[in-house]
Formats: C-alpha cells, structure tokens, sequence
C-alpha cells in the first residue's frame, strides 16, 4: 500500500477491517522516527508500550516506567505518525489507586496524542474502563500474561492452560467486552484459547504469542528486527533476518500477518 493511498485510521475504520476478516498489524514504537517508517510501511496500529523499560531503558520488566515515561513517548511518536491508530500504556502504578487516578493518567496520554489507551487485567480494572469510555476515551484491554503483575504470575509463564485458568480469562475478557472496550491484546495463552476468546467477542483482539487466530497480531518493535539481546520468546520471529532494509522487514511483518502466514503455529505457538 502506497503512502497516498492510505487514510487516517479510526475506531470506525479498525471495526470495519475486523468485520470484513482482514487482520489488523501492531507494532510498538517509541519515538518519531519509528513512527514515520512504520506508518509509511502499512502498520496500522503502533502501540507506545511500557515494554520501553525494558528495550530503551535496560530495566528488566516495566514496572519502573512512570506516567512521565510514557506521556513524552507518545508526544514523540504522534509526531512521527500520520495516519496509524496510536495505542498507549498505562503503566504501573499509574491506575492502580483509584478509577480517579487511572482517569487523569488517560486524559494525559490522550493529550499527548493517543487515540486510545490500554490497561492491564480483568477484574478490578472494568469499573475504570467503563468510566473512560463513558468520558469518550477509547480503551484496549489486556489479558493473559500482563507484565505489570510479573511477579504474581510467577514470572514469564503461559497463562490459561488449565480449565480453571482459562475459564478465568473468558470471564474476564466478556466483563471487559461488557464495560465497553473496544479491543483487547491477548499475550502468551495456548492457542486454541486465544482463537476461541477471539471467537466469541465482538471486538479486535490482537495477539502476541495467542496464536493465528486472533484478529491481528503485536510485536515489539525490537524483537521483530533482531535487536533483542539473550533469550527471545518462541513467539518472536526476525524479520530483518531476511535481509534488506528496516522498512523492508516491517512490510514484511505486515504482509505476514495480512495474509496469515504469522505467526505459524507450528513455530510461534503453545
């Protein structure tokens, strides 16, 4: 898709790509000049995560991220972007007081130019979804493995694969659905769950280790281009492995996941 062809995404526009099948393309992104070569490559969706900590600032989880953090992070990359949906994380501890608190941190990276934020868990998070998306803001949930509460977790583990486990995620992904998200990443489940959650609710849902039957699939930004240092997830493939530019392989990734080959589940799944 050349750059002329392409207009501004939009909520409208991202549900009408999911009814009509075709499968939507996340990346995260972190600064301007990303944003321009992703938005020029076909991305539809750029996601500022607080997986920042992490691959810009060395840490190792996201917890450390502030609100401050992430609110000059979107500034930089809304600059860079013009025409993809831009997601933004609310990080730790910046929602977890009040739904008061969760509604002024949402206000902030709206005026730093997102067009919707994104929580993390079920469960106690619906009262705060459903008042921002009373107030208008567009919110994406996040379920399955949700690295802000690593530890509880029991560290980088795949989450719903006993019954009990999983009828915890489909409860919690419907009373999400219920307080009015409009989309919900599903990270690191079995995927045969991920398919069947995608299924049943009626909004995106996008996948990072979930499997193909999500109906679009996130990477991070680094891990797609092979700058990952140590273990990489079995969920990650390098696209700049096939050589070429960086532009090249993000178009690369997208053509990927619009045509169904990625991620393979022979490959990439659980």
């Amino acid at each position: 898709m050349t750059a002329p062809e392409r207009k501004p995404m939009t909520l409208h526009r991202l549900r009408a790509m999911h009814a009509a099948g075709e499968k939507l393309a996340m990346l995260t992104c972190y600064d301007a000049s990303f944003a321009r070569v992703l938005d020029e490559a076909g991305v539809d969706l750029l996601l500022i995560g607080d997986s920042l900590g992490m691959v810009l600032q060395g840490r190792d989880s996201t917890l450390p991220v502030t609100l401050d953090d992430m609110v000059y992070h979107t500034q930089c990359v809304a600059r860079g972007n013009r025409w993809a949906w831009i997601v933004a994380d609310l990080p730790f501890g910046s929602y977890h007081a009040s739904v008061a608190q969760g509604i002024d941190s949402a206000v902030r990276l709206m005026q730093a130019g997102a067009h919707m934020v994104k929580l993390e868990g079920g469960g106690w998070t619906v009262p705060l979804a459903a008042a921002l998306v009373e107030r208008g803001i567009p919110v994406c949930g996040h379920l399955g493995l949700t690295p802000q509460s690593v530890h509880a977790l029991g560290g980088w583990r795949v989450q719903g694969r006993d019954d009990r486990a999983a009828a915890r995620l489909r409860q919690e992904s419907r009373e999400l659905a219920d307080a009015g998200v409009a989309m919900m990443v599903l990270e690191l489940m079995p995927s045969a769950l991920g398919a069947e959650l995608a299924e049943a609710l009626p909004m995106p849902l996008i996948g990072i280790g979930a499997g193909p039957g999500t109906a679009g699939q996130v990477l991070v930004l680094h891990d797609m281009l092979g700058l990952t240092g140590g273990r990489v997830a079995r969920f990650v493939r390098n696209f700049m492995a096939e050589g070429g530019s960086i532009a090249d392989a993000v178009r690369r990734y997208v053509a990927a996941v619009k045509d169904g080959s990625f991620p393979d589940p022979a490959l990439h799944g659980y």
